[in-house]
């Protein structure tokens, strides 16, 4: 028999409604950051609009504990499905890149900048999208391994090994930009190990 939702059928649908609106109003902001870091913003609204309708659909497989990965792994497979689909998106790099401007950067005091910020983000857009990816989702939003890897759909062990090598890129590139010998904070882009 298949049920819609909200159709009574003896069972509390009340009690679905009230988690779904938890977990949304929890983690909204959230999942939409993950997406504009990644889109524009009509595309990441429209991304974080197709996560919330599958958490809703499915809101049985989402973890009572912590649904933010499952959300960002959501997210991140419309992303991949709109990209699929021919969207044109805006890089990463682009996206931070605009996120401040002449003023900010006469405002700082430069003895405060460890490395020069068109240094870094070219370094940072010249890493392909996937490394981008995982260290944003370790030092950007926080994740440990085991919440990035569900994220990412693969293991902790795999992450790892992603990690590793991302981080690894990132110096080299940082490397080529600055001449020098990059040193990349690794405990911030690698997460806690836990």
């Amino acid at each position: 028999m298949i049920v819609a939702r909200g159709e009574d059928t003896g069972d509390d649908t009340g009690d679905d409604a009230a988690r779904f609106t938890s977990i949304y109003r929890r983690n909204y902001s959230r999942v939409l950051s993950y997406a504009l870091a990644h889109d524009r913003r009509d595309v990441a609204e429209d991304v974080v609009n197709e996560t919330f309708l599958t958490a809703w659909r499915k809101l049985g497989e989402v973890p009572q504990d912590d649904p933010l990965p499952w959300l960002l792994r959501a997210a991140r497979n419309h992303r991949l499905k709109q990209r699929a689909a021919g969207r044109r998106r805006e890089t990463i790099a682009h996206r931070v890149g605009q996120l401040s401007d002449e003023r900010d950067l006469v405002a700082w005091d430069t003895g405060d900048l460890v490395v020069e910020r068109d240094s870094v983000l070219a370094a940072f857009a010249s890493l392909p999208e996937a490394d981008a990816e995982i260290l944003i989702l370790s030092a950007w939003y926080g994740l440990d391994a085991a919440q990035a890897a569900t994220v990412l759909g693969c293991t902790k062990a795999l992450y790892y090994v992603r990690v590793h090598r991302a981080r690894r890129r990132l110096t080299r590139a940082l490397h080529k930009e600055t001449g020098t010998a990059a040193m990349v904070p690794l405990d911030l882009l690698e997460g806690n190990r836990s």
